[in-house]
């Protein structure tokens, strides 16, 4: 059974937490990307704790239902830190991590500067090279309709311009928990618009060479889910990484940077393959040893 759970962040801010399965079982922490919430890991949250794991969705300080932070420091290292506390919170060996877009900032920066922290990490449509015309594309659709929409069809169409690789939803109840309607009647997205503020050309330059810091440390084993007509991540930031760490590697035709919300069997089913090998439940463990 899924529950929801608040653990403190790293500035006594609360982090709005799903969590499902056994507490001895292997842990998953599933990470969103900008602007998303935990709830856009449903469907692979779901699969995780069927298939024996331990699954944990965190909405990010500033993202859904977790606090918006008064000083407003949504830094990389803020929301490393958050993780950290996450990480101690839950407790029992180390986890695996899985973070599409920010949310693999924040792991991949984690795990290389503090390598105990994690048995295996999933990287989605993040490197540390990124490509300016996919963050432009990311940022132009979250600084858009300040105002709001009148609908949730409205944001509907609004998503659905943005990521034509996705069809659009039948059922807007998935829509509804990233935007909050106001007393006004009109629907905003909920998360804090100080997250965005700022130099953009300067965060995207620090965020890349922490990250490429970082890569050049890691040791555990580390899987990259790009969506091949993402804008984000190019073949070329692939190979770089490839050259910083050992990388597993899997391109989902038909998937943009919205990896698992794209084509989310075809991403389940490889994150499964991999923490089966990297980050086995006991009876796999049981199995491999021959016991």
């Amino acid at each position: 059974m899924k529950v929801r759970i608040w653990f403190k962040g790293a500035s006594g801010n609360r982090l709005a937490v799903d969590l499902s399965g056994a507490g001895s079982a292997p842990t998953v922490v599933l990470l969103h990307g900008g602007g998303q919430t935990r709830h856009s890991w449903a469907r692979a949250h779901q699969i995780l704790a069927e298939k024996g794991y331990r699954a944990v969705s965190v909405d990010a300080r500033g993202h859904g239902e977790s606090d918006w932070v008064e000083d407003g420091d949504y830094s990389l290292e803020a929301q490393v830190a958050d993780l950290l506390a996450v990480i101690k919170a839950l407790g029992g060996s180390p986890p695996a991590l899985v973070g599409a877009s920010m949310g693999g900032t924040h792991s991949l920066v984690a795990c290389g500067r503090y390598p105990d922290i994690a048995k295996a990490l999933v990287l989605v449509d993040v490197t540390p090279r990124l490509e300016p015309q996919g963050i432009e594309h990311i940022l132009g659709f979250m600084t858009q309709h300040p105002d709001g929409f009148a609908s949730l069809e409205q944001a509907a169409e609004v998503v659905g311009a943005y990521n034509p690789n996705r069809p659009p939803p039948s059922d807007l109840s998935g829509l509804a928990k990233n935007l909050r309607q106001r007393d006004n009647g009109r629907w905003y997205w909920h998360w804090d618009p100080r997250f965005i503020a700022g130099n953009h050309l300067e965060k995207v330059a620090h965020i890349s060479q922490t990250m490429a810091a970082a890569a050049a440390t890691i040791q555990i084993p580390t899987l990259l889910v790009r969506g091949r007509q993402s804008d984000v991540v190019s073949p070329e930031g692939v190979e770089e990484l490839r050259h910083m760490l050992p990388l597993a590697f899997v391109d989902i035709e038909g998937a943009g940077h919205m990896v698992a919300g794209d084509k989310n069997d075809r991403f389940n089913a490889a994150i499964i393959d991999f923490l089966r090998e990297h980050h086995p439940l006991p009876q796999e463990q049981q199995t491999d040893t021959g016991l």
